[in-house]
């Protein structure tokens, strides 16, 4: 597999435990399958960056895949709220976040590389509205699909660390990519405020999970 992180600057050896634990999915390497986006998330609105690109041996390296059938977007969002900093300001938000934790928080612990959505703020402040009961699972589930930001993937374990390969940088200049990301997240929220602005009166909200003690294998959660 080729995959792409974006950076101010050209890593030709990503090391293992290095990094923040507070982002999406705990510390790890975070890449993407696409350069573009990589390229997006290198630069700030001052700096150029670069899109570091590796080659990696798959086979045999534990993956969890948390867009496939196997998992729900409540998993996903169990994961992101075990390990980004989330603030809580209303009661069902904090008994969302602990009834997530306790019932749909995915055992990461073996796993050599994760995949799931790249929860950039925009994306978060969806999640959020979800926990406050402020969108149905469904409209949370558009959501996430909106600005096409796709999947990342994240280097985890340190075998799999050792199975980069650097594969050569792309510079990304600022003044086209801190751009294009800019736009990327304000078409996103602009769909968002359209998605959210028509109640779904008939959907499944965060209280209904909690009133009916739902779990991971609940059929309505598909």
């Amino acid at each position: 597999m080729r995959l792409y992180h974006g950076s101010v600057s050209v890593i030709k050896h990503p090391a293992f435990g290095v990094g923040k634990t507070t982002n999406d999915y705990g510390l790890g390497f975070y890449c993407t399958e696409h350069a573009e986006l990589a390229k997006e998330w290198a630069c700030g609105e001052q700096h150029d960056g670069f899109a570091n690109a590796y080659d990696i041996d798959m086979d045999g390296l534990a993956v969890l895949n948390l867009n496939d059938e196997r998992w729900t977007i409540l998993n996903w969002l169990a994961v992101l709220v075990n390990n980004r900093r989330i603030q809580v300001t209303t009661p069902i938000q904090d008994a969302a976040r602990q009834y997530l934790l306790a019932h749909f928080l995915p055992d990461t612990s073996s796993s050599d590389v994760i995949r799931g959505y790249r929860a950039d703020d925009s994306y978060f402040s969806f999640a959020r509205a979800f926990l406050g009961n402020e969108i149905s699972l469904a409209q949370l589930s558009v959501a996430m699909r909106l600005g096409n930001l796709g999947e990342q993937v994240v280097i985890k374990s340190r075998r799999a660390f050792k199975r980069l390969a650097f594969a050569g940088a792309e510079i990304a200049e600022a003044e086209h990519y801190h751009l294009r990301r800019r736009t990327r997240d304000e078409s996103a929220r602009e769909a968002f405020r359209r998605e959210a602005s028509s109640p779904d009166l008939d959907g499944l909200f965060m209280r209904d999970i909690l009133r009916s003690k739902m779990e991971a294998d609940d059929a309505r959660l598909r």
